[in-house]
C-alpha cells in the first residue's frame, strides 16, 4: 500500500451510496448518528449496524443482551464503564477499543465514565450461523497499543486489518478491517482492499474525496459505501482542515439474516428460542438471574 500511488488498484473502488447519519435516540437518553441500520441503508453485509453515540450522564446504555454476533466499541472521546454478567468490568477511554464477541449470550451495560460529554463508534459484525452459540469473549486494545503508522501526512491507525505495512492484532472471526485515517490538508491516501469484501467510509471531521479526485467532496457525518474494486483512494482537497475517517471492510457471509432487536440469529425459529432462553435465563443467559450493574 502506497500513500501517493492510486495507480497500484486494477478496479478503483468508487462510491455507490452516500448516506446522512441522522441523529436518533438510544438506551436511556443517549443520541446516536445511526450509520447502519437506518432506512436508507439497513445493512451492509457482514455488518448489522454503526452507530456515532454521544452521551452524558444520566444517560447511557443500562443492561441490555446481545446473540449471535459481535460489538466493536471505538472511543473518540471521554470514556465508557461497562459491565457484564460474567464480572467483566472495564472502562475504556478516549483512543481505546474494545472488541466483545457476544456469542451465546451477554448481558451488559454500557455508562459514561464521569462527567462530560463521552463519544464514540460502536460497530455490530455478524457472526456466522456456526459461530453464533460459541462462548462470549473480549479483546481490549488500549490506544497506545493499537499499531499506527505515517506517511505523507497520513497517520493510520489499525484497529483491524492491515495497512501501511502494519497489522493488528485483533482476531476477527468474520474477516474485518477496521482502519482509522488522519488526512492533513491536501494530502491523500491509496488503500488496498480484499475485492470480495464489502467496503464503507464513515467521515468523523472534515471533508474528503472518495474513488476520483475529481468528485465533490463528502462532509462529516456521511456514509459513503463504496463499490467493487481492489483498493480506494481518498483525497484531502482542504487547504487547511483535516480529513477523519474510519475505513470499514468484512468478507460477507451471505446467510440470511433474522434480527430481533440485540438478537441476531438466521431463522424466527432460532429467534424465538433465543426469547425464550432470555426470559428463562437458559442457554447462555443462566448468569442474568441474579445480575443487575450497579
Amino acid at each position: 500500500m502506497s500513500a501517493t500511488d492510486p495507480t497500484c488498484f486494477n478496479q478503483p473502488r468508487l462510491v455507490t451510496k452516500k448516506v446522512l447519519a441522522k441523529h436518533q435516540r438510544e438506551g436511556d437518553g443517549a443520541v446516536v448518528r445511526r450509520c447502519i441500520g437506518r432506512s436508507e441503508l439497513k445493512s451492509l453485509d457482514p455488518f448489522l449496524m454503526m452507530d456515532d453515540f454521544t452521551v452524558s450522564p444520566p444517560a447511557g446504555f443500562p443492561d441490555h443482551p446481545h446473540r449471535g454476533f459481535e460489538t466493536v466499541t471505538y472511543m473518540l472521546q471521554g470514556g465508557i464503564t461497562h459491565q457484564d454478567f460474567a464480572g467483566h468490568k472495564g472502562t475504556i477511554h478516549a483512543g481505546d477499543v474494545q472488541w466483545m464477541t457476544a456469542g451465546r449470550g451477554i448481558i451488559h451495560s454500557e455508562m459514561p465514565a464521569g462527567e462530560g460529554v463521552h463519544k464514540g463508534l460502536q460497530l455490530w459484525i455478524n457472526l456466522s450461523s456456526h459461530e453464533k452459540m460459541i462462548e462470549p469473549r473480549y479483546q481490549e486494545l488500549l490506544s497506545e497499543d493499537i499499531p499506527s503508522a505515517e506517511q505523507d501526512g497520513v497517520e493510520v491507525r489499525v484497529i483491524a486489518g492491515e495497512s501501511m505495512g502494519i497489522r493488528s492484532p485483533v482476531y476477527t472471526r468474520t474477516p474485518t478491517m477496521y482502519l482509522d485515517f488522519s488526512l492533513r490538508p491536501r494530502s491523500q491516501v491509496h488503500q488496498h482492499i480484499p475485492e470480495s469484501w464489502n467496503a464503507f467510509a464513515y467521515i468523523v471531521e472534515g471533508e474528503g474525496v472518495f474513488g476520483y479526485q475529481n468528485r465533490t467532496p463528502i462532509p462529516a457525518n456521511h456514509v459513503v459505501v463504496l463499490g467493487p474494486g481492489d483498493g480506494v483512494s481518498v483525497w484531502n482537497k482542504s487547504s487547511s482542515k483535516a480529513l477523519r475517517f474510519v475505513l470499514i471492510a468484512g468478507q460477507p457471509l451471505n446467510e440470511p439474516v433474522v434480527q430481533y432487536g440485540p438478537f441476531v440469529m438466521n431463522t424466527q425459529a432460532e429467534i424465538d428460542q433465543t426469547i425464550e432462553d432470555y426470559h428463562y435465563s437458559q442457554n447462555g443467559f443462566e448468569m442474568a438471574k441474579h445480575w443487575g450493574s450497579h
